[in-house]
């Protein structure tokens, strides 16, 4: 049987049988099977396989300011929180929708109605020097922030807290009351106790691991550089390869600092930097996505009423809120100290819109006048005397009116009305009446009154000092007011302070009239810090100095209710009574807007409780990919 298919010696004859045209033809052919064969396996190849995350790729973070403090104890700027949240690890975290769920911990419980919290440690978890992480770590830890000696920024959240060691992975936390939020303060970062059990409280903020932190957190600190001047340059940070829970697929995050954003915008602009939170809008191009944050903070005026007789009264402030157009300021309104629009409560009973004329026509009945056409209003409090002349007086008479009659007429106080008080009453009389008996009768107490006690009357100037941060939005929101607030006729003195002179010299001793500032809540909204009137005092935050009984006792129960349909009753309640006493004005709650190399993928985030939050998940950001079979 002859072979049909040709052997290896007739292959090789081939291109010698076949012509030019063939030849081409046949190679045009073959390309194309060889294109469409790719085109197949390629095809299939995608189809069945999947782009995922992959290990590796430097983040390189752009902050303003100086780590100083990188440590949960002391951790009160935003670049300390920054790295505090990458380093180290609570008792329990928030996830990307502000939930909070466990992270050292294994499972807790919660008895006595709110008033026990007991904490179980996972199994072998290790510090990133690889000493093992136990209940001795949480206890050192709130222990310190308890300590006044320490003087912790988070004192105040650990007041009234019993801890002590149930085993070597047990905590127990004793509260003198039910208190909803306190699983909020457990997410705090956890110090290690064998590296600073022997730190004095003298030393501790002065101890070189405040920047060499040893955690337990995904990342640990890798490298420092400091400039001659001991500033900090940049800082690495790299996966920690002890870390418990899910590694990140970034490898390695690199913190450059900077002394203001304008450095800091320059620098992404470069493409220096791959990371940015900002405080004003900027355009840095095509390859940068904006991601926006829902945060709880708002932005108010605090009436001080202390500090200001003009704001003290109530008039006042309802006038300056219904003068305020809030819609000029460009940020996402806000009406109440609760944020309904984020977590979803009921809106206030009473909304201050804008009303020019209702403002103007408030101060006009609370007298509050612009008599000279200066644009300015002033009030003319008429004061009563402290004394006056009020029984008839003669020879005989004595006590108290005597002794006024005689200070009035220089004469010789003795309390007692004989001859030489009557001739100086003759001698007045003559001065004054031009009927002379000797007595004090009407006609003679009015004049006595008159002349005697007479008070001038007091001018109360619609004016007052807005104190603000030495910041560009802040100060232009501060302008603003100004100038609507001038449209009423009021006079305002804007003042402006960096952050920590702010904070030291004015909020702290309550030292302001008026403070344009932010507050911030937390996932769990507890108002009782920022308004309840135990906390008129540093290290308390009502900025306004409000006291409410009625809201006091409305606050108290919010923190004792574990049913958060309960506490939602009494938050709007709470919001009601205190939006009716207008101690101040709500402005508006910006979105945090975080700027992100396009780089950069994976971040899910939705909401966060402060700016350093938005490393909530980090471990899922990704920058390299690779692909795997479906």
């Amino acid at each position: 049987m002859s072979k049909k298919w040709p052997d290896r010696k007739q292959w090789r004859q081939f291109f010698k049988v076949l012509s030019k045209k063939e030849k081409i033809a046949f190679l045009c052919f073959f390309l194309l099977f060889l294109f469409s064969f790719s085109f197949l396996l390629l095809n299939f190849y995608f189809k069945n396989t999947e782009k995922v995350p992959a290990k590796g790729g430097t983040h390189i973070e752009g902050v303003v300011g100086q780590p100083r403090f990188i440590n949960p104890v002391y951790a009160n700027s935003d670049v300390d929180r920054d790295l505090v949240q990458l380093i180290f690890s609570g008792l329990m975290k928030y996830d990307e929708n502000l939930n909070i769920v466990p992270d050292l911990t294994e499972r807790y419980e919660i008895e006595q109605e709110g008033k026990v919290y007991k904490f179980y440690l996972k199994d072998d978890l290790l510090w990133q020097d690889k000493t093992p992480l136990t209940a001795d770590d949480v206890i050192f830890t709130i222990k310190t922030i308890q300590n006044p000696d320490f003087k912790s920024p988070l004192q105040a959240n650990w007041v009234g807290v019993e801890v002590e060691k149930i085993d070597e992975l047990g905590i127990k936390f004793t509260l003198k009351k039910p208190y909803a939020a306190f699983i909020e303060n457990c997410t705090l970062g956890i110090l290690p106790k064998h590296i600073w059990q022997s730190v004095s409280s003298e030393s501790f903020a002065f101890e070189s691991h405040n920047l060499e932190p040893i955690g337990s957190g995904p990342y640990k600190l890798n490298k420092i550089k400091q400039t001659n001047s001991n500033q900090v340059k940049y800082l690495t940070l790299v996966q920690n390869s002890l870390y418990y829970a899910k590694k990140p697929n970034i490898s390695k995050i690199e913190f450059l600092f900077f002394t203001n954003e304008q450095e800091l915008i320059k620098a992404a602009r470069k493409r220096k930097i791959k990371g940015l939170s900002l405080i004003s809008s900027a355009d840095l191009g095509k390859k940068w996505q904006n991601y926006s944050f829902l945060l709880p903070r708002y932005f108010a005026v605090f009436f001080n009423q202390e500090e200001s007789k003009v704001l003290a009264e109530k008039e006042v402030r309802l006038a300056l809120n219904y003068g305020t157009n809030k819609t000029e300021i460009s940020q996402k309104i806000v009406n109440s100290p609760i944020l309904p629009e984020i977590y979803g409560f009921e809106q206030p009973s009473e909304i201050y819109e804008f009303d020019i004329e209702k403002a103007k026509n408030i101060l006009e009945q609370a007298g509050f006048k612009d008599e000279d056409g200066d644009g300015l209003r002033e009030k003319v409090i008429t004061k009563e005397p402290a004394f006056k002349f009020k029984n008839y007086l003669a020879k005989g008479s004595k006590g108290k009116e005597v002794t006024e009659l005689q200070k009035c007429l220089e004469g010789e106080v003795t309390g007692y009305f004989g001859p030489q008080t009557e001739q100086l009453v003759i001698e007045f009389q003559k001065e004054y009446i031009g009927e002379v008996t000797g007595t004090v009768g009407p006609k003679t107490r009015a004049k006595l009154n008159e002349i005697c006690f007479e008070e001038p009357d007091e001018i109360l100037p619609l004016k007052f000092s807005l104190v603000t941060v030495d910041q560009a939005q802040m100060l232009e929101n501060a302008e603003l007011l100004k100038e609507q607030w001038g449209v009423l006729g009021a006079e305002v003195e804007i003042e402006k302070y960096p952050l920590f002179q702010l904070e030291q010299d004015f909020i702290k001793p309550r030292n302001y009239e008026s403070l344009l500032f932010g507050e911030v809540l937390g996932a769990i909204p507890d108002p009782f810090p920022f308004w309840h009137s135990s906390q008129k005092r540093d290290p308390g935050l009502n900025l306004a100095l409000y006291e409410n009984n009625k809201a006091d006792k409305l606050l108290e129960e919010n923190r004792k209710a574990s049913d958060p349909e309960i506490r939602a009753e009494k938050l709007v309640l709470f919001q009601n009574v205190l939006i009716e006493d207008a101690p101040c004005l709500f402005l508006y709650s910006p979105d945090f807007v975080y700027a992100v190399s396009k780089e950069i993928k994976g971040i899910e985030i939705k909401k966060i409780t402060d700016p350093s939050k938005r490393f909530v998940g980090i471990e899922n950001w990704y920058i390299e990919t690779k692909r795997v079979w479906k």
